[in-house]
């Protein structure tokens, strides 16, 4: 089966089932692993926005969708030489991927006979059922339920780790400029972890809100994971919403790899927050950074 992957999500979701030998083609944004960018044929451009400020790619991002312009670019040539027999899309969010629409059109009119099955997930349930789905439309059905199996295992490990403990209330913020919640399955993470999500409504859409509002939501930890952008990234616009928050923790997280792609790592997010509400039940991780290191105990 020739394979092509439109989200760095569903990109890790075939490495991790140990399809990568049949992945022909992904997007210039997958970057996990590091092989998939350079070995395989890249069929989705888009703006490069690594040079730009939170507030200039949603003024960008803003302006091209209110003019009906694509965020996204679809080789249609490539994907056609490639040949693909099944290919993984979306429909979640215009912002983040390539509509699956958008690719069913494209293979109508180069007259492709291709699969599309759209990844879709509202729930950390939702995102282990791709797996599953993924599984069952690649022949490894097993292989996938023995990899949902292991890492609904590691979220046990942590339940445990944190059962009984006193769940600090937790506010994620998606974007900083101007500032998002973190929906859908992020929440579910927090719970997963330990904690209280507060300022965010679980399942549903990440929304802009204001500064005022997520305060109002009375967090005791505040965990930045801004779409788009790694630890570090994450960490030096923590900065500015370490500002706004004085006297509480805030924290870093590789948001990329651990919380805004729906896919296997998902697990390893749950861990890293995990970290951060209940370091004494789990392991440190280097996925995190605190960055207000004023509003912690010094044995932290």
């Amino acid at each position: 089966m020739r394979l092509i992957s439109l989200l760095p999500s569903a990109t890790e979701i075939v490495y991790a089932l140990g399809l990568d030998d049949q992945l022909v083609g992904v997007t210039f944004e997958c970057d996990e692993p590091a092989a998939a960018r350079l070995d395989k044929a890249v069929v989705v451009g888009g703006r490069d926005t690594s040079g730009m400020s939170p507030i200039e790619i949603d003024e960008y991002v803003r302006s091209a969708m209110a003019a009906g312009d694509d965020l996204y670019t679809l080789r249609s040539e490539a994907l056609a030489g490639l040949n693909p027999d099944l290919i993984l899309t979306q429909d979640l969010c215009r912002v983040c991927a390539l509509p699956s629409g958008q690719v069913q059109d494209a293979l109508a009119y180069l007259g492709c006979r291709s699969e599309v099955l759209s990844l879709d997930p509202h729930s950390l349930d939702d995102v282990l059922a791709d797996i599953a789905l993924v599984g069952e439309r690649t022949g490894t059905a097993e292989r996938a339920a023995a990899l949902v199996s292991a890492l609904r295992r590691r979220l046990s490990v942590v339940a445990e780790s944190v059962a009984d403990r006193p769940r600090p209330r937790v506010c994620v913020v998606e974007w900083v400029d101007p500032p998002f919640t973190a929906g859908h399955w992020v929440p579910d993470l927090v719970r997963s972890a330990g904690g209280e999500p507060v300022g965010a409504d679980p399942g549903a859409r990440s929304v802009q809100t204001s500064w005022t509002d997520l305060k109002a939501a009375q967090p005791d930890v505040i965990i930045v994971a801004p779409c788009g952008f790694h630890l570090d990234g994450a960490a030096a616009q923590a900065t500015m919403v370490a500002e706004h928050f004085p006297g509480l923790p805030v924290w870093a997280i590789d948001a990329d790899g651990l919380v805004v792609r729906p896919g296997p790592r998902l697990v390893e997010g749950v861990e890293a927050i995990a970290a951060i509400l209940h370091p004494d039940a789990v392991p440190v991780s280097d996925a995190v950074r605190l960055v207000d290191r004023s509003a912690m105990p010094s044995d932290r």
